[in-house]
């Protein structure tokens, strides 16, 4: 539980120290619309050679797309719904995919204060459903073990948070601070999966958009390098686990570039350590290091 006080503690300080240095000029373009692109993620494809105990994969991606609900551009409040969907094509004969992640959610957003302020606050909550597409038995009856191929994972979850922005001058980059609560009702998943998936859990983001120097060429500007700093805390009691067991600690550590002759991806490396988020596969923990290819079309 000490590295996860740490890991919090300093992404905690580092958001603030961001949060510090503002520029007047630059934040009236950090709208509704971009604190929810980068609340909703990106999607990605990874490349087949990930360092880790994880499954040889050929691929895992994330296929995000987002559909904006809104009275007008420049609303306080806005929704997203998006119909997310992780997948895994594994290293074996025939190339299987098993057993994707349906990540289907809506998410609504509002944006404090004044819209021209140097910092920024925007309050967000989110009802989402998490399954696999399956109907098998939870178990195998063979020996008892969950069954990875066909068993049954579905819950749903309720997400309240915030996210805090600002903009560097010195450092030319926009910066993000999110912190969020994120609870499973027992009711709303399965009986097996109770007592072993955590259903509360506190999460904490911070991002940093690294600018390019404006050379007046255009009115909008693709972040050169982006870092994206994650950490999950599960506070409810599963497993039986020890209320300060690392175990309860998943972190995530991701950098993006933008190379000049791309136009709407880059290149990213990302180290994951945690709970296994693949759906029926969270009793796993694992540790890897990837690399692949992100979409990146947000522009600042």
């Amino acid at each position: 539980m000490k590295l996860a006080s740490r890991l919090l503690f300093i992404i905690g300080f580092v958001a603030n120290v961001a949060l510090a240095q503002t520029n007047g000029d630059a934040t009236s373009i950090l709208n509704l619309d971009k604190m929810a692109q980068i609340n909703q993620g990106d999607s990605y494809v990874t490349f087949p050679f990930d360092f880790g105990n994880i499954e040889p994969l050929m691929f895992e991606a994330n296929v995000s797309p987002s559909f904006k609900i809104r009275e007008r551009k420049d609303s306080k409040l806005m929704g997203v719904l998006t119909s997310q969907i992780i997948i895994r094509m594994y290293d074996e004969t025939s190339y299987p995919v098993r057993t994707p992640s349906y990540i289907p959610q809506l998410t609504l957003y509002f944006l404090t204060g004044n819209k021209l302020a140097s910092k920024k606050l925007t309050l967000f909550g989110r009802f989402a459903h998490h399954s696999n597409g399956q109907n098998g038995t939870f178990y195998n009856e063979e020996d008892g073990e969950v069954n990875l191929m066909t068993g049954n994972f579905a819950t749903n979850f309720v997400e309240f948070g915030l996210i805090k922005s600002s903009f560097s001058k010195r450092l030319n980059a926009f910066k993000f601070f999110k912190s969020s609560i994120e609870m499973h009702p027992k009711s709303w998943m399965l009986d097996e999966m109770q007592g072993k998936y955590s259903g509360l859990r506190w999460h904490n983001t911070f991002i940093a958009y690294k600018l390019p120097i404006d050379d007046g060429a255009s009115k909008s500007r693709k972040a050169n390098f982006s870092l994206k700093a994650e950490t999950s805390l599960m506070l409810d009691n599963i497993n039986n686990q020890d209320t300060f067991d690392i175990k309860r600690l998943n972190a995530r550590l991701t950098f993006y570039y933008h190379p000049k002759f791309l136009e709407d991806i880059g290149l990213f490396v990302q180290f994951y350590h945690g709970m296994d988020y693949y759906n029926i596969y969270f009793n796993k923990q694992i540790d890897i290091i990837r690399f692949g290819i992100m979409t990146e079309i947000l522009r600042f």
